[in-house]
């Protein structure tokens, strides 16, 4: 896990290692252990091409330096991520006459490549984000993971290319344009987070996951060489045998393979079914697991009394922090500035938390996210088959009875409230963005003022699922291309990362979603039971009572402390005098908002949460 940087520039391009150096020193948190450059001159074209590296060292911590260069072959990498079979690699690429000096994934990708070239994205199987300088065919070719654990951010300017994995470093560049992308604060205002490609800087984008880049003579060529196996409808054969034990021996496989480490290593856990899996599974392979757990002043909300169960149940070195408002208050406009976009979820900041005290004694953990989007977790994968029927109940009813009669509710039955408005969008790719979203078309036209040349900002490109695609697969499919990656991911790296620790994600091993992908939708929800495969499993792994309570979710108690402790703080970001963001809205409908939350008619929680992050980025970037 690390930080790369760089570019390619034409031959009269006056930027040098300086700049290189003040990139790379943005994202030094994210490779505390280890700097390198490298910086070459095309031979052809004369272009000028920048590597840069900030390692944190997981495997192999004595060598293994980057960038790490062939002069021989012409070849340069600099690499974030983990390849977690590269010792199966390494050995068919000794089949084939390669010889290796180091026990270590770098050099193993730098092999690849040289033997596979821009196809060896297909025989990589983990986390990853680098960049390869090919002098040979003057080329270089960047690519990004297939879920998009790490990021990786693109600017061109004047047939000039710069990547960085944060925006920060990219925003070193003398120059470079740092205007607000409307566009994106529009999407924004849907999501809670900016959907891919766009960022909210005009012209810095992400290169999506699962793509590959390559820049020859001066152009850009982007190529998505994978994409999420519930885009289509395949498979739904039940595999002979067993199939929960089928689906175990793939997730054990997963966690042992991310177990490798040459340093010490521990999980997160929340008492929840996925972190308590994944560590059942990690005391299979190892017997000195660390655990670490966060929780909340108010009871209703912390799920400390489970992870303790679970950590005791497997014998681990449990760690346990609480979180209070005060620490949301001072840590989020810092947080802000590591993610360099707003802080979409407030459980972001328990996370970094939790994060730096998982510091003081491991550089790497292991986590239980991504099983909800690949496993179906989440009440909407039971709600969202429903849809259909809903909808043939007769408008007249819908909108003149059971939609008022529901929006009347108090703001207690938030997910009541939340399934019968969603279940009469019939966009489904409006219905999509709002289960987890802040605003409709129709709120946000209401709330916001935001025009380009007089005309409302158009919404992102719809996501590209196969329409015959069954309900459960086209909006896990959703999830598997935007929320997850935009949000979730995101999230987990920038959090942990800012606390210079790694974290593997076992649940997003692309091969065993492709075989929970061949299975049939009942796998995954079965009546209303949510993730079925994983609670069958898993009663080979933990006691009846964790994989019998209900999912809790980590939700932080924002609701609470914005009609309390946060509340002079909210309306001051968004009704003071300082406020950048409240010339994008009306200030009546602000004010209702605003006031419907303070009263307790309505829970606009994820709503006022992403408009105080939205200022905040605002007073920093803007």
């Amino acid at each position: 896990m690390c930080g790369i940087a760089g570019w390619i520039a034409k031959p009269e391009s006056v930027l040098a290692e300086d700049t290189l150096e003040s990139m790379l020193q943005a994202i030094a948190h994210r490779g505390p252990d280890d700097e390198g450059t490298f910086h070459v001159r095309c031979a052809g074209t004369g272009q000028r091409v920048f590597l840069g590296h900030r390692r944190l060292a997981i495997i192999d911590p004595e060598g293994a330096q980057q960038p790490m260069r062939d002069d021989a072959n012409g070849l340069a990498l600099t690499f974030n991520g983990e390849i977690y079979n590269f010792r199966e690699l390494r050995d068919e690429l000794r089949g084939l006459g390669y010889r290796f000096t180091r026990d270590s994934d770098t050099e193993v990708l730098l092999r690849a490549y040289q033997q596979w070239g821009c196809e060896v994205v297909h025989r990589l199987r983990g986390m990853f984000a680098f960049a390869i300088w090919d002098a040979r065919n003057e080329r270089l070719f960047l690519a990004r993971d297939r879920f998009g654990e790490k990021p990786l951010f693109l600017y061109e300017d004047r047939g000039e290319l710069y990547f960085a994995s944060e925006i920060k470093a990219l925003l070193r560049i003398p120059g470079i344009n740092r205007a607000v992308n409307l566009k994106a604060v529009w999407d924004y205002l849907a999501y809670r987070y900016v959907p891919g490609p766009k960022t909210l800087f005009i012209g810095v984008r992400k290169l999506m996951p699962g793509t590959t880049a390559t820049w020859e003579r001066g152009k850009l060529r982007e190529r998505r060489y994978w994409s999420a196996p519930d885009r289509s409808p395949s498979g739904f054969r039940r595999p002979p045998g067993d199939t929960a034990e089928a689906f175990l021996s793939r997730l054990d496989e997963a966690v042992k393979l991310q177990m490798v480490s040459d340093v010490p290593f521990g999980a997160f856990l929340s008492g929840g079914l996925d972190s308590s899996a994944i560590v059942a599974l990690m005391s299979r392979h190892s017997s000195k697991i660390r655990t670490y757990s966060v929780g909340f002043g108010e009871g209703g909300y912390s799920e400390l009394a489970y992870a303790a169960e679970v950590a005791a149940h497997f014998g681990t070195r449990h760690h346990e922090i609480v979180v209070a408002h005060r620490d949301l208050i001072e840590r989020l406009p810092k947080l802000i500035s590591f993610r360099d976009a707003p802080v979409s979820e407030p459980s972001d900041i328990p996370i970094y938390m939790l994060a730096c005290e998982a510091a003081r004694s491991v550089k790497m953990v292991l986590t239980g996210e991504g099983s909800d989007e690949i496993l179906g977790g989440y009440p909407k994968h039971v709600v969202e088959r429903f849809t259909r029927g809903y909808q043939l109940i007769p408008g007249y009813f819908r909108h003149r009875l059971i939609e008022p009669l529901t929006h009347a509710l108090p703001y207690g039955f938030r997910r009541i409230k939340t399934a019968v408005s969603n279940l009469g969008i019939e966009d489904t790719r409006e219905r999509y963005v709002r289960w987890f979203g802040a605003l409709d078309r129709g709120e946000r036209d209401r709330l916001s003022v935001l025009r380009l040349n007089g005309t409302p900002v158009a919404d992102a490109p719809p996501f590209d699922a196969d329409p015959h695609a069954s309900a459960l697969r086209r909006i896990l499919y959703f999830d598997q291309t935007s929320w997850l990656p935009d949000n979730l991911l995101e999230r987990g790296d920038r959090m942990t990362m800012a606390a210079s620790i790694e974290a593997r994600v076992p649940f997003l091993d692309h091969e065993l979603a492709a075989f929970v992908s061949s299975l049939p939708d009942n796998f995954r929800v079965r009546g209303l039971r949510t993730k079925w495969i994983l609670r069958q499993a898993g009663r080979q792994l933990l006691p009846e009572r964790i994989l019998a309570r209900p999912k809790v979710g980590f939700r932080v108690p924002v609701n609470e402390w914005f009609r309390g402790e946060m509340r002079d703080y909210l309306l001051d970001h968004l009704q003071g005098a300082a406020s950048i963001t409240r010339a994008y809205y009306d200030p009546r409908a602000l004010g209702q908002v605003l006031a419907e939350h303070l009263n307790g008619r309505q829970n606009h929680e994820k709503l006022l949460w992403a408009l105080l992050n939205l200022e905040i980025w605002h007073r920093q970037y803007a």
